[in-house]
């Protein structure tokens, strides 16, 4: 199952997915374009990212950084600040002269865990939706690091439009991914390459921290990052989870 979180008459509503566009929960079909999308999760608990977890896109990026089996998992928090919907708009700031999108599988934990062995840690999924976490490449500590205003910044993250049950997603490690600029494709990989999996990613962060229900783990995005501009529609898609769009914008949209 398919469910959503929208804004629609001044209210909020769930939603599903309807050949028309979208069914609110009392009913009513709507046009895609007639609601303001938010994030399918209300953004109350953690949310968790992983750097570097493809290793085509840790070459991309960090040709110094060697990976191996022993490296522990590059993670770095974000705020709920960070998150907007499907259709959102995300600032290019005026001064930034690198910034790029991230497609990655984001996973929704659905009840509380801690210590959980790898082997148990997907019966701890609630689902799956899809993220495009952008960043600023001038705004790094370092090449490979990500420090505060690359990855917390208001509305730099988009998360959406579906949140898909994990009982629907038999692969979660086999999904093909892709990114489109302006309807050019940029952007493809898929799940398998993950340096640290699912399961492995669960077993790991538990074994440290309690993961609540409703908290987010963005799991990397591999490599095929360019540089966007305001104006330009960046688009999402994950196999069986969505396809997420979201428009760049300049200061001046934002009053700045």
């Amino acid at each position: 199952m398919k469910r959503a979180r929208v804004a629609y008459a001044g209210a909020v509503h769930d939603a599903t997915p309807h050949e028309d566009g979208l069914q609110l929960a009392d009913g009513r079909v709507l046009a895609e374009d007639a609601v303001v999308w938010l994030p399918p999760v209300e953004p109350l608990g953690t949310i968790l990212a992983l750097g570097l977890n493809y290793a085509d896109h840790a070459k991309e990026l960090a040709k110094e950084l060697t990976t191996s089996a022993k490296d522990e998992p590059l993670v770095f928090l974000k705020g709920p600040n960070a998150l907007i919907g499907h259709r959102g708009q995300t600032r290019r700031p005026r001064d930034a002269t690198f910034m790029h999108y991230e497609c990655e599988l984001a996973v929704v934990i659905g009840r509380t865990a801690k210590n959980v062995p790898r082997d148990a840690a997907m019966a701890y999924i609630a689902g799956y939706t899809v993220a495009n976490d952008y960043a600023i490449r001038d705004y790094l500590e370092n090449y490979y690091r990500p420090n505060l205003r690359v990855k917390n910044r208001d509305g730099c993250t988009a998360l959406g439009p579906w949140l898909v049950e994990a009982a629907d997603v038999p692969e979660p490690g086999a999904l093909e991914l892709s990114t489109r600029v302006n309807g050019k494709l940029v952007q493809r990989g898929n799940t398998r390459d993950l340096v640290t999996g699912i399961a492995e990613l669960i077993e790991y962060l538990s074994s440290f921290m309690t993961l609540a229900p409703g908290d987010v783990i963005l799991t990397g995005t591999p490599e095929g990052v360019v540089d966007v501009q305001p104006g330009d529609e960046v688009v999402c898609e994950i196999e069986g989870i969505g396809r997420l769009v979201n428009t760049i914008a300049g200061d001046e949209t934002f009053g700045r």
